[in-house]
């Protein structure tokens, strides 16, 4: 990487080291130094079973749905494009609503929900509505179809969704829970799939962020460079589909993170869609941070849902660079 970026992401790194360890020290009673639990053993045991876990998950998810906002912006070359676009948040709030719909309807439906859980059944329903839009869309070939696909798809599930929380209204107070966002239930398991995931999703991102920097010329000039578009596409799509559904599975719906994190790296550096990626990755784990922190602290010892802050945050700052830019993102 040429200097600027690479300065970029060492701060960004070094901002998320600061916010790693103000994130343990952050509890319910407030702020308590990490320090001192090394003389607590019960104190030891909430920062390293509760507090680490969960710092670092809000950092991995950050991570994710950033990566995963960057792709889809790239891919359909629209700044308005968020990791939720080709259906996956409601294909996990629609599976999840089902999910406590059936749980005690039956032996056999609880049976199955111990063994796939509802983290699973979120991610199985990112997926599913991400593979409907596919379906629909007739596959990667047109990209106006993909986003018509998405949107399509997003409505319908949403409205089962709502179908279901009508016919089931018990099930209301759970679901708000996972429809406003939290790492609150995160643990080791689920921060070690987030980041394995992530390191994943991020090296076939920056393998084939050619593509992306292809794709800003046109399709026609992309292929014409020879650039296998439909595969590379594909590719593409399944690391949007895993970054995201794996996020949504672990924290629940939360709002702007993948939407602000591109805008806020492109803000400060221009390069290459692949260093993009990657900063845009490292600044979505800074502002989910960063956000998750003061959802602990602001109230504390109640706490904000984390999805309800990054949403004021985000969309107050994209307000802010449409207003500074005369109305215009980019």
């Amino acid at each position: 990487m040429n200097s600027r970026p690479g300065a970029l992401a060492a701060v960004l790194l070094l901002l998320a080291l600061g916010l790693l360890l103000l994130g343990t020290s952050i509890g319910s009673t407030g702020f308590d130094s990490v320090l001192a639990a090394r003389h607590d053993p019960i104190a030891l045991q909430i920062v390293w079973d509760i507090r680490l876990p969960r710092t670092l998950g809000a950092w991995a998810a950050g991570a994710l749905l950033g990566l995963a906002g960057a792709v889809a912006q790239g891919l359909f070359r629209n700044p308005l494009a968020d990791p939720y676009l080709l259906g996956s948040a409601s294909g996990a709030s629609l599976a999840m609503a089902l999910a406590l719909a059936v749980l005690g309807v039956s032996p056999f439906a609880t049976a199955w929900l111990v063994r796939v859980g509802l983290t699973g059944a979120a991610f199985a329903g990112a997926l599913g509505g991400v593979l409907l839009t596919l379906a629909l869309a007739n596959g990667v070939q047109h990209t106006l179809r993909l986003l018509l696909a998405g949107v399509i798809v997003g409505v319908v599930l949403g409205a089962g969704k709502d179908l279901v929380t009508l016919a089931i209204p018990d099930i209301l107070s759970a679901l708000q829970g996972f429809n406003l966002g939290s790492t609150g239930f995160v643990g080791w398991t689920a921060c070690l799939l987030m980041l394995a995931v992530w390191a994943v999703c991020t090296t076939v991102a920056w393998l084939l962020g050619p593509v992306l920097d292809g794709l800003t010329l046109g399709e026609a000039t992309a292929a014409s460079l020879g650039l296998p578009l439909p595969r590379m596409r594909a590719a593409l799509i399944l690391v949007l589909a895993l970054a995201t559904g794996t996020a949504v599975a672990q924290t629940g719906m939360i709002a702007f993170v993948g939407l602000a994190a591109p805008h806020v790296a492109r803000s400060l550096v221009t390069t290459t869609h692949s260093r993009l990626m990657l900063l845009a990755s490292l600044t979505g784990g800074v502002l989910l941070l960063a956000a998750d922190i003061l959802a602990r602290w602001l109230t504390a010892p109640q706490e904000l849902p984390v999805g309800v802050l990054t949403a004021v945050l985000g969309g107050s700052y994209l307000l802010w660079r449409m207003h500074r830019g005369s109305g215009r993102l980019l």
